[in-house]
């Protein structure tokens, strides 16, 4: 039985991951969406006009709501890095110890492909 490995290094390195790659998404989002209603500022109706401006309420609103969480997890991250400094400054040798075991089981993965 053959096994086909995938190859990971074409993947995507340069997006950062989780939270922040998310916000950068919904921002990209936001950002194509705002292009596209105000592409539409020259089609006169009233139908479509309402449309626009609720569309444009609900942007402002996300932007608002994605600027409060992006402060949050910012905030998150300060704290654990925090937390990793003052464990490491308190502890140095067990987190060496914990950085050698993890490097040992990153090389075993990487070994098994």
């Amino acid at each position: 039985m053959t096994t086909k490995k995938l190859d990971h290094s074409e993947m995507h390195l340069d997006k950062p991951a989780g939270a922040e790659q998310l916000i950068g998404e919904f921002k990209s989002l936001m950002a194509d969406a705002e292009a596209l209603i105000k592409a539409t500022e020259d089609h006169p109706g009233d139908a479509i006009s309402s449309i626009r401006n609720k569309a444009l309420e609900s942007l402002a609103g996300a932007k608002e709501s994605l600027s409060s969480v992006e402060g949050k997890v910012l905030d998150k991250a300060k704290v654990a890095a925090e937390g990793a400094d003052d464990f490491v400054h308190r502890n140095p040798w067990e987190a060496v110890g914990v950085a050698a075991g993890l490097g040992l089981l990153i090389g075993l993965f990487i070994g098994r492909r």
